[in-house]
């Protein structure tokens, strides 16, 4: 599953830096699946939508800090553990309920980000 930043977030900022695949973002900043990986071109999103790796996409959250679903991997394949959760002085970063993935399924995201 993919791991969500609660609005418990103090906007701190440990998390951002921490993360392999470059998921996590400050509130109101735009996004791109290009963002920190190597993706280029076409690149279709978990829901099937398709898009332009480096077109810029509308914040998840304008009040705080926030991550990605479609780049987020828990750390699989980098890390033991997911570094936000680790690094977060007030525990905001939590497993996402609504996007239980399995390990391959995780594995196979940072594959595609990774290439």
């Amino acid at each position: 599953m993919a791991i969500l930043i609660t609005d418990e977030c103090i906007n701190c900022g440990a998390c951002e830096p921490e993360c392999p695949n470059n998921a996590i973002y400050e509130g109101g900043v735009e996004w791109a699946i290009s963002d920190g990986n190597t993706v280029v071109g076409d690149y279709e999103l978990e829901d099937g939508t398709k898009v332009d790796a480096a077109k810029k996409i509308n914040p998840v959250s304008n009040d705080y800090y926030y991550i990605v679903p479609d780049k987020c991997t828990e750390c699989t394949g980098f890390h033991e553990e997911p570094q936000c959760a680790a690094v977060c002085p007030v525990d905001c970063c939590v497993p996402d309920p609504d996007r239980v993935e399995s390990k391959e399924v995780l594995l196979a995201r940072k594959e595609r980000l990774h290439l």
